[in-house]
């Protein structure tokens, strides 16, 4: 996720008279980007040849859900009967108020069970800094993730994701970010949870940087979520909002220090071509990053462009996975 809280709204060019791609209503065609309500849900997410399988992040839908056009409640079903995916990753900010609902949490896991769907992980955001220098600061921000911690072992997930952020020198927010990534570790652990964090803006889009802070912790069940697209270390805002990266990791390299602690993938997207390959990051030489790693988890499906809408863009995304992952395995 490119900044969530701070996403750009890009000129829509969807309309009612929109001309699909080929390579996109061959996809639908085939039967790949939906299925009935009616039919045996999948056992897998992604074809047996592939080294990996396909799940879907929920923020591909964040316009959606932020609009209310869509339930977060029926995210697992949607996954499975729209997409053809199996496997969900939530997040936080759509059911905020509900990490210690257990009716809530209820509904959740029997929608995800009546519909074959395997409840990865809850990315979260907007509970405290776990860099923050301040000891007060980080402690609250420790503490505030525990009710996350514990709604996702009520969902079976196996992870949580984190932000490690805070202000300060890089060195400063380093040994911060480790107290409070190992002190919520060690409460994770406990529940037999992981604590994952994500590239996702400053420090931690270096990936030489997100990598010794990992290392620096120490701990089996304290990893990382690499993102294809999100290693911008510096922005800045102009007068009219615009947003412009001004200090960019190189995204390949960043995946590959990130790999050794991955206990998942996310693979950002925004634009295709006429192919349908993803024009800001190479997808055959990414997940021949990952499959060297030896990595054989889940890879997400996290759309975050305009010039398709939400659903042709999860398709979009799928179908490039499934055709590189097949071609590399």
């Amino acid at each position: 996720m490119t900044k969530r809280r701070s996403f750009i709204q890009q000129s829509a060019v969807l309309g009612s008279g929109l001309i699909l791609a080929p390579w996109l209503l061959e996809g639908c065609a085939s039967g790949e980007s939906s299925q009935s309500s009616t039919t045996e849900p999948e056992t897998s997410s992604s074809p047996a040849s592939m080294f990996f399988d396909i799940s879907l992040a929920q923020w591909s839908l964040h316009k959606s859900f932020f609009k209310g056009d869509i339930d977060p409640i029926t995210f697992p079903t949607l996954a499975q009967e729209e997409f053809g995916i199996s496997a969900v990753e939530y997040v936080n900010q759509f059911f905020k108020d509900k990490a210690t609902d257990k009716a809530f949490l209820a509904e959740l896991n029997k929608r995800a069970a009546d519909s074959g769907v395997k409840n990865l992980l809850i990315m979260c955001d907007g509970e405290g800094s776990l860099g923050a220098t301040n000891d007060t600061e980080r402690q609250t921000a420790v503490q505030n993730h525990y009710k996350w911690v514990e709604a996702a072992k009520t969902l079976g997930c196996h992870s949580i994701r984190v932000n490690a952020a805070g202000n300060g020198t890089e060195e400063e927010v380093k040994q911060a970010a480790m107290d409070g990534l190992g002190k919520l570790s060690e409460y994770a652990s406990q529940y037999g949870l992981n604590v994952i964090v994500e590239n996702h803006g400053g420090y931690s889009s270096d990936g030489h940087w997100l990598a010794s802070v990992i290392s620096g912790v120490g701990m089996d069940n304290c990893g990382t979520l690499p993102d294809f697209g999100n290693f911008c270390i510096d922005r800045v805002t102009d007068a009219d909002g615009v947003s412009t990266c001004t200090n960019e990791f190189d995204r390949y390299k960043g995946v590959e220090l990130l790999m050794p602690f991955a206990k998942g993938v996310s693979a950002k997207s925004h634009d295709f071509d006429a192919e349908g390959n993803e024009i800001h990051t190479d997808f055959v030489k990414m997940l021949g990053i990952v499959k060297a790693s030896g990595y054989t988890g889940y890879i997400d499906v996290e759309y975050e462009g305009s010039k398709l809408s939400e659903k042709d863009g999860i398709k979009a995304t799928k179908a490039l996975l499934e055709k590189v992952g097949k071609q590399l395995s």
